[in-house]
């Protein structure tokens, strides 16, 4: 029996879509009045957090890069000449707002002019605790920072960004669906082990979706709110949250309809999603992986999910990667390969930090990431990537033109590769 679909017609799916439209409309207007505001003050006091902060070199004279989140929610870059450490540290700040800010700019993460007056160390808080029982497994700053990054969504350092973008596995890096799938059988699983035996013996008529999958969702929200809401986290927990309600209402879940239903829902509730280049790739991930869905019904489950997902996902998306993104290395190609044994990894990895042998796999990532040597600039115009966008989202209709899609992406990828 087919499962009901989440909106009985196509007349009720667009009424739904216009209405959320009007509102992130309506929710963007009083955005730009905020921002018009902000710009025209011809300076600002505010207390920051600094996110990151690096060293950068001009002609002779060095200076500071910092990344602040301010306590009113804004996220912004500035630089300083003091001759400071500003790692973990609070400061308070004076910045002058300028029409050089655009709207677009102001909704996501902007440059600015400032002068910091002071600073301070911030409180020794438990993600502190965790960030260093981590760093304190390992003997390397690069590997530190892959697992912080992959645990705590901390930023990597600049060099290991660069290598991992190399080898194709950004996405493995930025905590994201891919993630959060894992992190939910974990704890779906765990909890299960002792919730079945009860189940059966006390409350046989319970609902093991319903109670265990609560838990779950309460257990990851914890964690989402811990790790700072990175965007494309955030979209995957908003759409397995809706997920599972959708499941336990009985409703058909992967479809394309509840996929822009969530993104709608996301943009009137963080309007700065709209400029977050994260949680748009995020987007588009979820989107091919349903596309590929739609037309492999039929294979075997095992093949679609060890086989013809991760490549698939892999081609489809290398023209958008490559619109932002223009490194090109021939070790990008291990990419699905990669991508698979990161979901054994990727628990493994937690489990071995919990007990303390968290440096077991440090020899071998480093020669992973050492592996890329040589790497090749394509960059694909704007104009041919709308064209592309335009062409998939067609191809939900017509499975036609969802295998020119994957010819177009396969020839692509061999001119990138070949």
């Amino acid at each position: 029996m087919q499962k009901p679909k989440l909106f009985d017609t196509h007349k009720s799916f667009v009424g739904t879509v216009f209405f959320l439209v009007i509102i992130i409309v309506t929710r963007l207007f009083f955005e730009y009045q905020a921002y018009e505001e902000f710009i025209q003050k011809p300076f600002y006091f505010t207390h920051a957090k600094v996110l990151n902060a690096y060293i950068k070199t001009k002609k002779t004279k060095s200076y500071t890069v910092l990344k602040l989140r301010s306590d009113e929610g804004f996220t912004f870059y500035t630089t300083s000449h003091k001759n400071e450490n500003f790692l973990h540290k609070g400061v308070r700040i004076e910045i002058f707002p300028n029409k050089e800010i655009s709207f677009f700019h102001y909704l996501g993460v902007f440059y600015i002019k400032s002068r910091i007056k002071n600073s301070k160390e911030l409180p020794y808080t438990f993600k502190d605790k965790c960030l260093n029982c981590v760093a304190q497994q390992h003997t390397n700053s690069e590997i530190q920072s892959f697992y912080n990054a992959i645990f705590f969504a901390t930023p990597i350092v600049k060099v290991l960004r660069e290598k991992i973008s190399l080898l194709g596995v950004s996405h493995l890096v930025a905590l994201s669906g891919f993630h959060l799938a894992i992190l939910w059988g974990l704890v779906y699983g765990f909890l299960m082990l002792f919730y079945k035996p009860v189940q059966q013996k006390i409350f046989p008529y319970r609902h093991a979706l319903l109670d265990v999958g609560f838990l779950t969702i309460f257990i990851l929200g914890i964690y989402l709110w811990f790790v700072g809401f990175p965007p494309s986290l955030l979209r995957s927990y908003a759409m397995m949250f809706l997920g599972w309600i959708i499941l336990l209402m009985g409703v058909e879940l992967l479809s394309f309809t509840f996929l822009v239903t969530i993104i709608l829902i996301l943009l009137i509730i963080f309007p700065s999603l709209l400029v977050s280049l994260s949680f748009w790739f995020s987007v588009l991930g979820v989107f091919y992986i349903f596309l590929i869905l739609q037309y492999t019904k039929a294979y075997n489950k095992w093949v679609i999910s060890l086989f013809i997902i991760p490549v698939g996902i892999f081609i489809l998306m290398l023209p958008i990667v490559h619109t932002v993104f223009a490194v090109t290395s021939i070790y990008q190609l291990l990419s699905p390969v990669l991508s698979l044994l990161f979901i054994p990894f990727y628990p493994l990895a937690i489990v071995l930090h919990i007990i303390g042998l968290g440096s077991v796999f440090d020899t071998l990532l480093l020669w992973l990431f050492h592996l890329p040597k040589e790497s090749t600039i394509n960059l694909l115009p704007w104009w041919l990537t709308m064209f592309y966008i335009g062409l998939s989202i067609v191809s939900i209709w017509y499975k036609r033109i969802f295998y020119v899609l994957l010819g177009i992406s396969g020839v692509y990828g061999i001119y990138l590769f070949i």
